[in-house]
C-alpha cells in the first residue's frame, strides 16, 4: 500500500494515526537532534534548489524510531515537491515499481521504507530508474515478446533502512549520501517532549519534560508515546499537569524503570541471566526462550542495551555485561559463564 502526500501533509501511521501525524515537525528548524544531518541537508537542498534540480537520492539508515520518516517528509517540504510512502514489503512484483515510479512527476520525492527487504527482481528495475531516470519493461508474452524503456521525471529516491548491512551493494552505490540516525541525547529529546507537549496542549513542567526525555531510550518515537501516556494519567489520577511526580508514578505504572527499559527489556536481561548464565547464547535461542522474534530483538531491543553496555554481542552469541546483571540486582561474579564469556579465544571482550 502506498499513499501520496503533499509538501506539507502530515504521514499516516498504523497506530494512534492522526496524534502522530500531528506531532511530526514539518521543517529542519522544527526537527531537534540530528544536528550533523540537518546541516548536511539544509547544504544539499539549498544547492538543488538554487540548480533548480531534483535533490540526489538519499538513504537514511539506524535504529527504528529516530526519526527516517519524519526527515524524508521534512525534505519533500523543503524542497516543495511531492511525496510518495511505500515500504519494501509492499513492493512485490517489478510492475509495481514501475507503477510508482511512471506516476510520479518532475522532482518528486519517492520515499521506500526498509528498502533492504526489496526482492532482486524489484531492485533491479530500481538502478536504471535511479542513475538513468527510465524503467524498462516487457510487452506481450513469448516469441513476440519485446523490451521499452520509458523515460521517467527526474526524482529523489530517499531510502530508510534499520539493517543497513542487509541492503546490497550495488544499490548503496547510487545513492548520492547515506546518513546514520544516532540515539538522541537527554536536551534533545527534551526539546522533542516540549514541543510535543505545546501541540498535544499539555501542562507540563520542566521536571516532567526531564523525567519523560531520560526515560525514553534515546528515541524520538518514544519520547512522543510516553508523552502521550503520561498524559492520559495526569488527566485521570492527576490535576492535569504533567509534574516530575506524576510522570515517575505513570511510568511506574506502565513498568517502565528510570533507563526506560520496559517488561521486554528486563525479560530479555533475566532469560540471559538464569536460564543461560549470562550467555553466550544464540539469537534464535534467545528468541524462543522469551517468545519474541529474532529480527524484533536484533532491531527494537538489542540496540538500546548494547548503547548502554547491558549487553555483548560476542562471536559465540549474547552476553549479558556487569552493568545489566547490577541493573537487575543480581552477582554478576557468582556466574561462571558470564567470565568465560567474556573471553573469545586470546581477545578478551570488554564489558
Amino acid at each position: 500500500m502506498t499513499e501520496r502526500v503533499g509538501p506539507l501533509t502530515p504521514a499516516i501511521t498504523d497506530e494512534d494515526a492522526g496524534v502522530e501525524s500531528t506531532l511530526r515537525p514539518r521543517r529542519l528548524e522544527q526537527y531537534y537532534g540530528q544536528e550533523r544531518i540537518k546541516e548536511s541537508l539544509r547544504i544539499a537542498i539549498e544547492a538543488a534548489r538554487q540548480r533548480e534540480e531534483p535533490l540526489d537520492h538519499l538513504l537514511f539508515h539506524g535504529p527504528p524510531g529516530l526519526g527516517k520518516t519524519t526527515l524524508a517528509m521534512i525534505v519533500a517540504a523543503e524542497m516543495g515537491v511531492s511525496i510518495r510512502i511505500t515500504s519494501g514489503p509492499a513492493i512485490e512484483r517489478a510492475g509495481d515499481l514501475a507503477s510508482l515510479l511512471t506516476s510520479l512527476q518532475a522532482g518528486d520525492v519517492l520515499f521506500i521504507d526498509e528498502i533492504h527487504r526489496l526482492s532482486l527482481a524489484v531492485e533491479e528495475v530500481l538502478y536504471p530508474a535511479m542513475e538513468d531516470f527510465s524503467v524498462d519493461i516487457i510487452l506481450g508474452k513469448g516469441p513476440k515478446a519485446r523490451d521499452v524503456r520509458l523515460k521517467l521525471h527526474r526524482f529523489t529516491l530517499i531510502g530508510a533502512t534499520t539493517r543497513f548491512a542487509l541492503v546490497s551493494q550495488p544499490l548503496r552505490d547510487r545513492f548520492g549520501a547515506a546518513y546514520r540516525l544516532e540515539f538522541y541525547d537527554e536536551q534533545a529529546l527534551a526539546q522533542i517532549v516540549r514541543r510535543s507537549a505545546a501541540v498535544l496542549r499539555c501542562r507540563i513542567d520542566e521536571g516532567g519534560v526531564t523525567e519523560i526525555a531520560r526515560r525514553s531510550r534515546g528515541t524520538a518515537r518514544v519520547a512522543n508515546r510516553l508523552l502521550r501516556r503520561v498524559r492520559d494519567y495526569a488527566e485521570v489520577r492527576a490535576d492535569g499537569v504533567i509534574t516530575r511526580e506524576v510522570a515517575g508514578a505513570a511510568l511506574a505504572q506502565l513498568r517502565i524503570d528510570e533507563l526506560g527499559l520496559d517488561e521486554m527489556d528486563r525479560e530479555l536481561m533475566s532469560a540471559l541471566a538464569e536460564r543461560f548464565g549470562g550467555g553466550p547464547v544464540g539469537l534464535e535461542t534467545l528468541a524462543a526462550a522469551i517468545s519474541e522474534e529474532p529480527d524484533t530483538i536484533m532491531d527494537v531491543y538489542e540496540p538500546y542495551l548494547l548503547k548502554i553496555g547491558f549487553l555483548q554481542r560476542t562471536p559465540r552469541g549474547r552476553v549479558l555485561a556487569r552493568p545489566g546483571y547490577e541493573h537487575l540486582g543480581l552477582d554478576a561474579n557468582s556466574t561462571p559463564a558470564l567470565q568465560a564469556a567474556l573471553f573469545d579465544g586470546d581477545r578478551e571482550i570488554d564489558s
